[in-house]
């Protein structure tokens, strides 16, 4: 049985991604998406200004040098079915979903021609982008709204059904910037996840097969339930706060890696002192 090369990859941004210097994160995508030859599809389902958001990112992926940048302006389910629309995702190297409100993306795309078009393109290797509400859609359980700035509590977070390109987790964004460690934990245990993403903003974490590289100006928090040893979702009334303990919690910026499979970060190439655990990882 031969082995398949193609890699999936799936760059996930936390918002409010740098578009006028150097432009790390979208300069990434726009090389993994095959650079100057690229074909990026954007899709702007999420924002009420699809005209102004998705002109702003055909000017920056021009500039960054993008062959031919397309938008697919999908205002209702009907437009999710337009043979010009499966016609350039047939054609995209790269698909970028926009910022704006999460819960518009799946209500207006999901399980339509074009959702099973983008799942069939990733399958073939076209990399998948998405910052702000682009990034929440990305797990097959998302957060749809939730509090931030709080402690964890069941009433902190509303969940719906993702896109579900990156499944068996959770993913927040604009992370440190609106504190939401505490709605991040409280998903994670609502949810069957053991691994939960926190994405600062004008940061990414890339993601290729099964491992993760961050790249960008803040860091990416990850908790992982998978050896807690006690939680008290089961005892508690919904405004009541979540108790839990044993779980990690891993911090990585810039360069940093993380293994998706052995749910560690990799440190190969990190300069770690003799019999010390990394400032980047610690058990609460």
């Amino acid at each position: 049985m031969v082995e398949s090369n193609i890699k999936r990859q799936l760059v996930i941004i936390g918002g409010a991604e740098d578009k006028e210097g150097d432009s790390v994160i979208l300069r990434d995508f726009v090389r993994r998406a095959g650079g100057t030859k690229a074909y990026i599809v954007i899709l702007t389902a999420a924002t009420e200004l699809p005209r102004e958001v998705g002109e702003n990112y055909i000017r920056v992926f021009g500039r960054l040098g993008a062959e031919t940048v397309r938008i697919i302006d999908t205002e209702t389910r009907e437009d999710a079915s337009s043979s010009t629309a499966l016609e350039a995702i047939k054609k995209a190297t790269g698909v970028f979903f926009t910022g704006g409100d999460q819960a518009r993306i799946t209500s207006i795309l999901k399980d339509t021609e074009i959702d099973a078009a983008i799942h069939q393109r990733f399958s073939e290797g076209v990399v998948i982008a998405g910052t702000s509400a682009g990034a929440a859609v990305m797990p097959d359980k998302m957060i749809v709204e939730g509090d931030s700035q709080t402690h964890p509590r069941i009433e902190t977070v509303e969940m719906g059904p993702g896109m579900g390109f990156l499944p068996g987790v959770v993913i927040d964004q604009h992370f440190s910037q609106r504190g939401r460690l505490g709605r991040l934990i409280s998903a994670l245990i609502l949810e069957p996840a053991v691994l939960g993403f926190g994405i600062d903003e004008n940061t990414a974490m890339v993601v290729t097969d099964n491992q993760i590289e961050v790249i960008g100006a803040g860091a990416v928090t990850i908790v992982d339930e998978s050896e807690a040893t006690y939680n008290n979702m089961g005892e508690i009334l919904k405004d009541e706060s979540l108790a839990i303990c044993g779980a990690k919690l891993h911090i990585l910026p810039h360069g940093f890696k993380f293994d998706l499979k052995t749910r560690q970060p990799i440190l190969n190439n990190v300069s770690v002192p003799n019999g010390s655990q990394p400032l980047a990882s610690v058990n609460t």
